[in-house]
């Protein structure tokens, strides 16, 4: 599979989850991914969240997609460092494509927005019939 083929997979299913450690303790959560592209892969948070001071403290993260379809599961692991991204520009495309995020831009402005980007990930594919074979990794 090469990196196309993986953005499109990620873009097609963007619930992922997201692992981060906090005091040596990991933390796994749900997340819905804005985009994935040569640029890099995008989500955003809440900067109130526990989520956003955990990756202030440790930028490095692992992401897990899958293609949802059980029958021939495709499970895509991203690793990588996220860094956080204050562009204006890119704040009011998520919020429009978003409405749910409405409601508290017109509270909060856009300053509560985190929103954050893996430029240079590496990932892994796992299939059940790939499961024993030697890990292949894709610069993304």
């Amino acid at each position: 599979m090469n990196k196309n083929e993986i953005f499109e997979i990620l873009n097609a299913n963007p619930a992922f989850h997201l692992a981060t450690v906090e005091g040596n303790k990991p933390h796994v959560r749900g997340l819905l991914l804005y985009k994935a592209d040569e640029n890099g892969i995008i989500f955003h948070t809440g900067k109130m969240k526990d989520l956003h001071k955990q990756l202030t403290e440790n930028p490095h993260v692992e992401m897990c997609f899958n293609n949802g379809n059980f029958g021939n599961l495709i499970q895509i692991r991203v690793n990588g460092t996220v860094e956080l991204t204050e562009d204006l520009e890119l704040k009011k495309e998520i919020v429009q494509k978003r409405e749910f995020l409405k409601p508290w831009v017109d509270q909060m402005g856009y300053e509560f927005l985190a929103v954050y980007r893996m430029k240079k990930g590496v990932a892994m594919v796992w299939t059940m019939t790939t499961n024993f074979a030697p890990k292949e990794f894709i610069e993304l």
